[in-house]
């Protein structure tokens, strides 16, 4: 592992919440940050961080273009965290809300990954941001179909995803943030997001290839699938 001061971590869907956090935490642990979205933010702009705009996670050719804007540059530490949450039961849900967190939460850091993966260093790390409501086995609610359908299906890519990045020594952690008072839970929730972001990053860092594939609640309990 390099010194902490010249480690390189790329945050995709930065420029507020969650990833906004992640990439203020990231800074002040002395990482180089790269922060990726499809818009910037004041706070982000005010970070000091290279950032990239205009990159949509679900389409083909934004995520290549972001691919050849970082040609070259070695990454140790690549965040998933772009999403999407849209509520709905039974009775109203619309499928073409299903598809469009499908297309967001699951395929979205999927392509991410695959355009990106020869940037990784061998060694590197992969953490993807999912959610404890991708759990079939700790759904006892019901409801929000699309979102628990891509959540669950990132956290089967994040499992392929540890097997297959294995032996180039890269570690995946599919991480639960808590419950995160941001404007995708219209600001409930029971964890601010510097905090989330804390627990998070200390996930990060104490992966290995020992622990590749665990599915992790930001605070460190091992969640089923």
């Amino acid at each position: 592992m390099s010194p902490a001061s010249t480690r390189t971590a790329l945050v995709v869907g930065a420029n507020r919440g969650i990833g906004l956090a992640l990439c203020k935490r990231l800074k002040s642990l002395g990482r180089e940050v790269i922060a990726v979205g499809r818009r910037s933010s004041s706070a982000l702009d005010a970070l000091g961080a290279r950032v990239e705009l205009g990159v949509d996670v679900t389409t083909d050719d934004g995520v290549a273009a972001l691919a050849q804007r970082l040609e070259g540059v070695v990454i140790d530490e690549l965040v998933c965290n772009a999403g999407i949450l849209r509520e709905d039961d039974l009775d109203g849900v619309d499928l073409d809300d299903v598809r469009a967190q499908i297309e967001v939460n699951a395929l979205g850091p999927l392509r991410v990954v695959k355009a990106l993966r020869k940037n990784i260093r061998r060694g590197g790390k992969l953490a993807l941001i999912t959610s404890r409501m991708g759990s079939i086995a700790d759904n006892g609610s019901g409801g929000y179909y699309g979102y628990r359908m891509s959540k669950a299906a990132l956290n089967a890519a994040g499992m392929s995803l540890a097997r297959d990045l294995r032996g180039a020594g890269i570690a995946v952690a599919i991480l639960h943030p808590g419950y995160v008072r941001t404007d995708m839970t219209e600001g409930s929730g029971t964890i601010n997001p510097d905090d989330a972001a804390k627990q998070l990053i200390d996930r990060l860092d104490a992966l290995s290839l020992e622990t590749t594939g665990t599915f992790w609640h930001a605070n460190g309990q091992v969640l089923p699938w």
